[in-house]
């Protein structure tokens, strides 16, 4: 990984990883920044600028992420187990083999975004929309979703606990 870039306005790996673990408000576009492998446990990230991002193997457990902008951002094989995703837009993004066990995406947009083999256990999809997105052997073993929720064509939700149908 290099610590340089050849576009203009675009953070380095070392700044931008600095801004986000000082803490800095606001904090500067974090758009296509190579954060891939990055440790970001618990790191607030609420309503950040991370369009076409590179945060692939990143470690982003109990982050805080709600309302941030996530489109076309590469996600695959994250850990985004607690993630707090309230909000957030996720059209077009690569979760293919995320961990997003017990992380809240409750309002969160995932159209076009590609959850294929992603592990989805206990997480909040309350009116979530999931318009054209591929869940491919992602598991949703009692996640969370509602009347609300906006699924695939052709995709049949599982009934949970939590859903309004498994009480009737």
């Amino acid at each position: 990984m290099t610590d340089h870039t050849p576009f203009p306005g675009i953070l380095t790996r070392a700044q931008a990883l600095a801004a986000i673990r000082t803490g800095a408000r606001p904090l500067p576009n974090l758009s296509r920044a190579d954060l891939v492998g990055a440790r970001l446990t618990g790191a607030d990230l609420s309503g950040a600028d991370l369009t076409r991002a590179y945060l692939y193997h990143a470690c982003l457990t109990d982050a805080r992420l709600s309302g941030a902008d996530l489109a076309g951002a590469n996600l695959s094989g994250a850990d985004l187990t607690g993630a707090d995703l309230r909000g957030a837009v996720l059209t077009d993004t690569d979760l293919s083999v995320a961990d997003l066990t017990d992380a809240n995406l409750a309002n969160a947009n995932l159209t076009d975004a590609n959850l294929a083999n992603a592990n989805l256990t206990r997480a909040n999809l309350a009116n979530a929309n999931l318009t054209r997105a591929n869940l491919a052997g992602a598991d949703l073993g009692g996640a969370n979703h509602d009347k609300w929720t906006h699924w695939p064509d052709g995709y049949t939700p599982p009934v949970t606990e939590t859903t309004p149908e498994a009480t009737a």
